[in-house]
């Protein structure tokens, strides 16, 4: 009979090394920062969804409420196709699908494994972990949902950007340009950049095509996709700040802590 070998640590001649790392950097940066800022956002968009008030202001909608087809909505622009009691959030409705997205994304796995759940931490540092089941178990089986949840959550950044130009036609005394017009705007492209460089948008793109050549225009789109793809975490990060901070400064529009300035 052939004697098994052990493999891995375990392999003969391999040094034990009882320390988690050996590393002597400051690795543990990274996480605890990734777990701060995700933190603070959940925090701040919970509060917001059911604080169910304070999200329009004049002709400017948060983006955490659009679009806004709930009962409780009164000057967007678009119509009540969820009619329910008004004491629950409009935001309830609309955020399943962008959250769906940036929880499911394959750089926020990444990110919330690393940071939460220390599968692993950091590169060459050992997770506290003694088995390793992957994405084949509830509840991680619902990260499999993230092409869907990009289908659909294609129509956020036009719908968001259909919300900044209705800021400059839907103005009672005349149509302008605010500071909020401009930073939704800001919003929206970001928002765009983000889902354009997602991985399943590359794939969308050109994942099934055999001969590039027979596609000329779709390859262009596929390298560029391919290029902001590399930069899919530096758009995820702005997008989620941005996000948050166009949705306070709409809050304070509606709180009257200050009048939206125009620009033009």
């Amino acid at each position: 009979m052939t004697a098994t070998v052990p493999a891995g640590p375990n392999a003969p001649g391999r040094a034990t090394i009882a320390a988690r790392t050996l590393r002597t950097d400051r690795w543990w940066l990274q996480p605890v920062t990734t777990v701060t800022v995700l933190v603070l956002f959940i925090v701040y968009s919970t509060f917001r969804a059911f604080e169910n008030a304070h999200f329009e202001a004049g002709a400017y909608l948060s983006p955490f409420y659009s679009p806004c087809i709930a009962t409780g909505c009164e000057e967007t622009a678009f119509p009540v196709l969820i009619p329910g009691p008004a004491f629950i959030s409009p935001a309830l409705y609309i955020l399943v699908i962008p959250l769906g997205f940036r929880l499911t994304c394959y750089y926020y796995r990444k990110a919330y494994y690393r940071s939460f759940w220390l599968s692993p931490p950091a590169c060459a540092v050992a997770e506290p972990h003694s088995r390793y089941t992957g994405e084949t178990r509830f509840p991680l089986l619902f990260q499999n949902l993230h092409r869907y949840f990009f289908y659909v959550g294609l129509l956020y950044p036009v719908i968001l950007l259909y919300d900044a130009a209705h800021t400059v036609w839907a103005r009672d005394d005349g149509g302008y340009v605010g500071l909020g017009t401009v930073i939704l705007v800001v919003n929206a492209l970001l928002l765009a950049m983000y889902s354009m460089s997602c991985h399943s948008c590359r794939h969308l793109i050109g994942g099934r095509l055999v001969h590039f050549s027979k596609h000329p225009i779709r390859y262009r789109l596929w390298t560029w996709v391919s290029r902001e793809n590399s930069r899919h975490m530096k758009w995820a990060w702005i997008s989620l700040v941005v996000v948050a901070a166009a949705d306070f400064y709409v809050r304070l529009l509606s709180t009257g802590a200050f009048d939206d300035p125009i620009l033009f």
